[in-house]
């Protein structure tokens, strides 16, 4: 099993567009990451998301670009508690794609690698993919990163 998690691409400021919708940059970086993640084969059985415009449109080009489901689902915005998807991944053995927010990412990876949400163990970026898979005992790790400005043509 894995479990990808993905910060929802740039988006718009709140006095440009208070929905939040993704900017030209966000777009493109996001079709970019999701069209290398179709290279390297990953193919979540789900994709959710918060229902949040940025996050809508951020899983949705994963779910066209990789050909996966993809749902809005309920706990995953900002400031969500991580338990209960701790809960709900420990019980599907499934590979999972979380696209949403910060903190709310930042601590369910910190939960899930630390047991703990106050260790910092990794820094989340705009449109970036976590690779996350558990090990034999109570703590997961990571499999590696993939990084908008790691794409030619995209470093900013």
């Amino acid at each position: 099993m894995k479990l990808y998690l993905v910060q929802h691409g740039e988006a718009k400021s709140d006095k440009e567009d208070p929905d939040r919708s993704l900017t030209d940059r966000g777009t493109a970086e996001i079709r970019a990451v999701a069209e290398a993640a179709k290279r390297a084969g990953l193919k979540p059985a789900h994709i959710y998301h918060s229902g949040k415009t940025r996050a809508q449109q951020t899983a949705g080009i994963f779910a066209d670009a990789l050909g996966c489901p993809v749902e809005e689902m309920a706990g995953l915005k900002p400031s969500d508690d991580v338990h209960p998807w701790i809960d709900r991944i420990a019980q599907d053995n499934t590979e999972l794609m979380l696209v949403g927010h910060l903190p709310f990412l930042q601590k369910l990876a910190m939960r899930l690698l630390s047991g703990s949400e106050e260790i910092p163990l990794v820094a989340f970026r705009y449109g970036a993919i976590l690779c996350l898979g558990p090990t034999p005992g109570r703590f997961w790790v990571i499999h590696w990163i993939l990084h908008p400005d790691l794409i030619p043509g995209l470093a900013s």
